[in-house]
């Protein structure tokens, strides 16, 4: 794996930045995987959407769990809803910051997302019945937030599933594996999954990963290869 420094280390973080952009958009095969992989992980958000929609519309009866049975429910809204946005927003910028990342990384993401629709699509738990209010996420946001779809959590599978992306990176390897187990907790405490959803993220989202690098071969070679050289 490579030794590319994050731009804040760099003398002139911009100029590393367009350089960046300009080396590697310049290579067909880069432009060819990265929007193919955009337009894959595009495709896999809207499936998760009408997936949690269906979800939500045939949720029947909730379940007892070892976990959720035996612990009241926190008002843990601001950690998840907060949690959920800066997971996205640094997952965004590690991408943006350094181009050869974007393919492998959204091909990965979006084999999660079509997987995990499939898991929702099948059973349909209701929700935990001392459920606590939500904030005002906007409509969105709160269907992807707060759905019925449950199994499995795809809270704690995009960290864990970072963290295997990133893992020769041990800065972020350790981040996002802490993250996970974070929004783990935060999910059992707010009682927004059960216990089995976040144990199964961990064993599923690891097939995942390893599907995906068995069906993208190129575009792991685009995240393994060494940087583009700076001036």
């Amino acid at each position: 794996m490579s030794t590319e420094l994050p731009l804040y280390f760099e003398k002139s973080p911009r100029r590393a930045l367009w350089t960046r952009y300009r080396g590697y958009f310049s290579q067909r095969a880069f432009r060819s995987e990265l929007y193919t992989s955009m337009l894959y992980f595009a495709a896999s958000v809207v499936v998760s959407f009408y997936a949690i929609n269906y979800a939500n519309q045939v949720a029947s009866n909730y379940v007892t769990d070892i976990v959720l049975s035996n612990i009241p429910a926190f008002d843990v809204d601001g950690l998840f809803g907060y949690g959920t946005i800066l997971l996205i927003a640094f997952i965004a910028l590690l991408l943006l910051s350094h181009p050869r990342r974007m393919p492998f990384s959204l091909y990965a993401m979006g084999t999660f997302f079509l997987i995990r629709s499939v898991f929702t699509s099948l059973t349909h738990l209701g929700p935990f019945p001392t459920l606590p209010p939500n904030g005002d996420w906007g409509t969105l946001m709160s269907h992807f937030l707060f759905g019925s779809d449950y199994f499995f959590s795809g809270h704690v599978g995009v960290c864990f599933l970072m963290a295997l992306v990133f893992w020769e990176d041990k800065i972020l390897r350790y981040a996002f594996l802490a993250w996970s187990l974070y929004m783990a907790l935060v999910v059992l405490a707010g009682h927004y999954h059960y216990s089995i959803d976040v144990a199964s993220a961990y064993f599923i989202t690891y097939t995942i990963f390893s599907m995906s690098v068995y069906f993208f071969p190129k575009a792991l070679a685009i995240f393994s290869t060494d940087p583009v050289p700076l001036p």
